[in-house]
């Protein structure tokens, strides 16, 4: 049997004995980045809400640059966390760098466009549907954007969905920020990208097995939720 063939082996062995150092990445992993979505789902789906339901002056370039936001590059955004988090940023005196919060901090930034992207396309075609409705009923701007994400909450289920999935399999932000310190900071793409690169693949063979199940899964729950939605 080959090397990649006993590290595949070894990989399902890993997986099927709850190895502790596996099951503590993966933990980190899903607290970091559900964490993330949730932080972003707080701050994009009233942002999106507040974009359908507006009328300003330069409300389309703010839509264009939330959508264009959807291609932000991790490590840059990383680089970015990592200057407003260091000892000479100006949250420096935190002491945030090169912990799990910088992690989810950096998360945030790439998770929340995409909320606001997806969730602004769903409540702009709710508004036009119920938006004479709720205007005709003295609705607030703050109880318009309510009432759509009420209606709307398929749409921003699938949202969280994406932004969780952008957040679980991002590596370039996450590794700048939280320094891939073992036990306090490796998640499974910073443990993938560290043991290939020593050569030591059943560790990152199992975790990329775990991750691509988690992603394939959230994956095809987004893409049947919206199906649902459209039927």
């Amino acid at each position: 049997m080959d090397d990649i063939g006993r590290a595949f082996l070894t990989a399902l062995t890993l997986i099927a004995s709850l190895d502790s150092e596996l099951i503590g990445i993966i933990g980190l992993s899903l607290r970091v980045s559900l964490s993330a979505a949730l932080i972003a789902m707080a701050i994009g789906a009233p942002l999106a809400g507040l974009l359908a339901v507006s009328r300003f002056r330069g409300q389309q370039a703010v839509i264009v640059i939330a959508n264009a936001m959807l291609g932000l590059p991790p490590v840059a955004v990383g680089l970015f966390v990592y200057l407003l988090l260091s000892r000479s940023g100006p949250l420096g005196f935190a002491g945030l760098l090169f912990s799990p919060m910088a992690m989810i901090i950096a998360q945030v930034v790439l998770a929340t466009p995409i909320v606001v992207a997806i969730a602004h396309r769903d409540l702009a075609t709710l508004w036009q549907e119920f938006g004479d409705a709720l205007q005709v009923d003295g609705a607030s701007k703050a109880r318009s954007v309510q009432a759509l994400c009420m209606i709307g909450r398929g749409a921003l289920l699938t949202a969280f969905m994406a932004a969780f999935g952008r957040a679980i399999a991002e590596v370039g932000a996450i590794i700048i920020v939280g320094g891939n310190i073992r036990g306090f900071t490796r998640t499974m793409t910073t443990t993938i990208a560290l043991e290939t690169s020593k050569g030591d693949l059943a560790l990152g063979l199992g975790l990329g097995l775990v991750l691509i199940s988690i992603s394939v899964t959230v994956s095809a729950g987004a893409f049947l939720l919206n199906n649902a939605r459209r039927g």
